[in-house]
């Protein structure tokens, strides 16, 4: 983690988010330093002054805390965060992931249901237009499988 904040407020910080290193008090060079140093790893910034603009648009994935920060941190980043509090991108992570992992699901459910369909009715013993039933049937608990992700998760959960 690297901060242009106060080392106690870097302490903090990396503590609520069990990270043992990082580095406080860095100028805005410092900062893009560490991100081309990172090149072959991911990296995620967070960020909400003017200075932090070129850092967010450098990395990966831009994270602007937006409720109190400055409009050039909050355009030069991929997601801005609206409560100025690192418990919810924490969250949004969490809710991100789980999204991403219905999706897949529903994705891999969708497709191997339809190629078994394919192979049954390949056999010749069901006539067509039992398949195309049997076809809407699967698209539509491929589709409450997704919705699942726009609701409550244990994270979110309070």
């Amino acid at each position: 983690m690297v901060t242009g904040d106060s080392k106690a407020v870097a302490t903090s910080v990396a503590k609520k988010l069990g990270i043992k290193t990082f580095f406080a008090e860095a100028l805005p060079g410092d900062k893009i330093t560490a991100i081309e140093k990172a090149s072959s790893h991911p990296v995620a910034f967070v960020g909400d002054g003017v200075n932090d603009a070129p850092v967010l648009t450098a990395s990966d994935v831009g994270i602007a805390l937006g409720a109190r920060g400055s409009t050039a941190a909050s355009e030069s980043a991929d997601v801005v965060v609206m409560l100025d509090d690192l418990e919810h991108v924490a969250e949004s992570r969490l809710i991100a992931k789980r999204t991403f992992y219905i999706a897949k699901q529903s994705i891999l459910a969708g497709i191997g249901l339809s190629v078994i369909l394919m192979l049954i009715f390949a056999t010749g013993r069901f006539r067509p237009v039992y398949g195309a039933a049997i076809q809407e049937v699967v698209d539509i608990i491929v589709i409450f499988n997704a919705l699942r992700a726009h609701g409550p998760s244990k994270a979110t959960r309070k």
